[in-house]
């Protein structure tokens, strides 16, 4: 049959079907791969085949044949399908599967204006000459099948009207590499650019989306993370809905401060007019973020934060929910509502909780986030005051309130915002933290903005990378890492474009960067311990304190160099405090591992050179990037051993790493039985991440008599987060059975969740 079919080439000609092609191309990618068949690919492929068929489409069949073919059983199909996707993409790219030479592909795609002109001024053909020596292109070969279809779907420069594309990934790796070195003195950059190469071509370097599709093109905005704080002012409302805007078109995932604004109810120019409330105003702001569409690089997507002592709240709630109308509904947000020590402690007691406007409580919002004993002492006098217009609950009624919206949609968050400021690298008598992202990793200071080019206004940006730690054999492996990833994110601050003043002096003043980790589970199960008994809080204590000391080591190297950053002095750094300082005490009696580095001679060091940038670390989920490595995602146990991502390119299956060898080592997340071990683990690593980390919570109803969570665990697993330090919950997430092993791949602050 298969000797009839003719085959349309790329050139509109026909020829005969040769399956000799199709099979040295099978026999090919499947070289040096465990249990795959080239028969079983081929069989499965030919069935599909038609007379007239494109060599576009026998491509694509033979991928899709093999990536289908994925399992337990078999996991290697996954580098078999990937191999073949390759393939078919270099052809696309490049017309033939060798790889052009590097000077002469920027050239090219510098005069299509794909890439930035910039390289071309920047390094001689020479240098290029030396930087095409470094390139690997055999390491195209070790991605998986998910992690090319991200690549091809997100980070590959190309057309997305006609769907061509221009490089391959090494090419990728590279030229972020040469764009983010190109102010090094040229003595050394190469060198740089070489090693920065190597960590990130070999997975040990993980960066986020905003990186890997911006960085090389014209396109010069790259931080995950945007936070705009709303002030009480039609003008800070129009102010923050315009930058809005301004950050989703490029790239950022938002964060929006709105907990300032006055309740229903109060007066505006002197009683003259009630005001509408917040919900008119969210519904504004879901507008801006819903308006443009990123180019198909990621979705607009924002989170909203509130106190829950907001007047308020009992609305603002249930704002996700199905249930009621549109008026009342503001569904296409996240919610970060907001916590601190006295709101547990009602709820500890059995106390009430009171609600008031903050336009009616004067200084309370402010030492809300800055000082909690001055809140405590407001806060007791206003519900005393009869003449200040308040609501008041069981703090019970409250809680559970939150605990069910937050459970019913899984994407109403929680922020601990003392947490956030007596934790911090700020002095929040100074530069209080008020909020934080879209997926909850970043605290940093914001203030609002009067107007859209407000100078005075602060717009928070934090750019992102990873460590990949099951690539990591020695923790000393992280003092290289850690100077690569500061140098090179240091070094993009200055190189990207702010759309914003507020953004621009911001960023400048205090140089935040946010390094976190991806392929914890795997980390965890090559040292054969567990989240759930214990076993590995002494290993995530040493890692996490070699992760905060080599990056703090490394920042204050480059101060020597370059100077501080300039808001230097509004950090605890200045003080000569540390993390190890500041975090909260009750979680010793979860983990007693002392520490191993030297951080009296480091705070020595900082004390007398400062840091250049006033964070280092944050954790964020990085859904997709993680992908790309291979990896599982952030500090998450995986659902399955074979995960089966949805996407806008449809199923992805991806493998763990190193099933075959560990499967008996991972702890997969619905056999875990409780959140404590978890969230012990999240509190170790808090207590040397300087920012805050994606974490979430998790439950199985089947677990639980009537298959009903009990209201009473949802509670109790707030409080232990709250009593060991968390600063911060994300999802929410509930065990439906249908989708075990299936997420969704968010990324995050890049796309649809904040997520590198």
């Amino acid at each position: 049959m298969n000797k009839d079919i003719l085959v349309t080439k790329r050139d509109g000609d026909k020829e005969q079907l040769d399956l000799e092609k199709i099979h040295k191309v099978i026999t090919w990618a499947a070289e040096g791969l465990n249990n795959v068949s080239v028969s079983e690919v081929e069989l499965k492929s030919q069935i599909q085949f038609y007379d007239g068929i494109q060599t576009t489409d026998i491509h694509e069949t033979l991928i899709k044949s093999a990536a289908d073919l994925i399992s337990e059983q078999a996991p290697d199909y996954q580098y078999l399908a990937a191999r073949l996707a390759i393939f078919h993409l270099r052809k696309k790219a490049y017309g033939q599967f060798e790889p052009p030479g590097l000077h002469d592909h920027v050239v090219k795609l510098a005069e299509m204006k794909k890439y930035d002109a910039h390289l071309l001024h920047d390094y001689s053909e020479a240098e290029f000459n030396t930087m095409n020596g470094f390139i690997d292109h055999k390491r195209d070969m070790d991605f998986s099948y998910a992690a090319v279809k991200q690549l091809e779907g997100k980070y590959l420069v190309q057309n997305r009207v006609t769907g061509e594309y221009y490089e391959s990934p090494q090419m990728l790796f590279m030229l972020i590499g040469a764009c983010l070195f190109a102010s090094y003195p040229k003595e050394t950059r190469l060198d740089y650019i070489k090693r920065f190469y190597e960590a990130v071509s070999t997975f040990k370097i993980s960066l986020p989306t905003p990186i890997m599709a911006g960085v090389r093109t014209p396109t010069r905005q790259f931080s995950s993370c945007v936070l705009i704080e709303c002030g009480d002012s039609l003008d800070s409302i129009n102010a923050t809905s315009s930058a809005i805007v301004k950050y989703v078109s490029q790239r950022a995932g938002i964060g929006i401060n709105a907990g300032g604004i006055r309740a229903i109810g109060s007066p505006i120019r002197n009683g003259e007019a009630f005001h509408t409330g917040c919900i008119p105003f969210y519904k504004h702001f879901q507008t801006a973020v819903k308006s443009c569409s990123q180019g198909g690089v990621r979705g607009g997507a924002a989170t909203l934060f509130y106190p829950i002592w907001h007047y308020e709240v009992e609305n603002l709630l249930v704002l996700k929910n199905n249930r009621g109308v549109e008026e009342n509904r503001v569904r296409h947000l996240d919610y970060g509502v907001q916590f601190n020590r006295l709101m547990y402690q009602r709820l500890i007691t059995g106390g009430n909780i009171s609600l008031f406007s903050p336009i009616d409580v004067p200084g309370l919002y402010d030492a809300f986030f800055e000082d909690q004993e001055k809140f405590d002492a407001l806060y007791a006098r206003y519900e005393q005051d009869p003449n200040i217009r308040k609501k008041t609950l069981k703090a019970v009624e409250l809680f559970s309130l939150f605990a069910s919206e937050r459970a019913s949609t899984g994407r109403i968050y929680l922020q601990n915002v003392d947490h956030c400021n007596t934790h911090s690298p700020f002095d929040p008598a100074v530069a209080p933290v008020r909020q934080s992202n879209l997926c909850l990793e970043i605290a940093l200071p914001t203030k609002p903005l009067t107007h859209v080019l407000d100078e005075e206004g602060e717009i928070a940006l934090c750019t992102l990378a990873a460590f990949n730690l099951g690539k990591l054999d020695n923790l000393d492996e992280l003092e290289e890492m850690s100077n690569l990833l500061v140098r090179a994110l240091d070094n993009l601050l200055d190189y990207q474009d702010y759309p914003l003043p507020a953004a621009y002096n911001a960023t400048m003043a205090r140089r935040p960067l946010g390094i976190g980790v991806i392929n914890f589970a795997h980390y965890l199960a090559k040292n054969a311990v567990r989240y759930s008994d214990g076993s590995a809080n002494g290993l995530t204590h040493k890692t996490f304190e070699a992760i905060q000391y080599y990056l703090l080591k490394a920042s204050n190297q480059l101060a020597k160099e370059k100077g501080t950053c300039t808001k230097f002095h509004e950090t605890t750094y200045s003080r000569g405090i540390l993390p190890i300082d500041t975090y909260k005490k009750d979680l010793d009696e979860v983990c007693t591992e002392a520490l191993h580095l030297d951080w009296e001679a480091l705070r020595s060091e900082i004390r007398n050179h400062g840091l250049r940038n006033s964070t280092l670390t944050a954790l964020m989920p990085s859904e997709t990037s993680s992908q790309i490595s291979n990896a599982t995602n952030g500090i998450e146990p995986p659902r399955g051993f074979v995960s089966v991502k949805a996407s806008k390119d449809g199923i992805l299956k991806q493998v763990v790493p190193d099933f075959e060898e560990l499967r008996h080592n991972y702890e997969l997340l619905w056999n875990i039985t409780s959140n404590d071990g978890y969230l012990q683990l999240v509190a170790i690593m808090q207590k040397f991440v300087d920012q805050t980390i994606s974490a979430n919570t998790n439950y199985d109803p089947a677990r639980f008599e009537g298959g009903k969570v009990p209201m009473k665990l949802l509670l109790k697993d707030l409080l232990t987060a709250y009593k060991l330090g968390v600063k911060t919950l994300y999802y929410h997430n509930t065990r439906d059975g249908a989708s075990d092993g299936q997420e969704e791949a968010d990324d995050g602050c890049a796309g649809g969740a904040c997520k590198i």
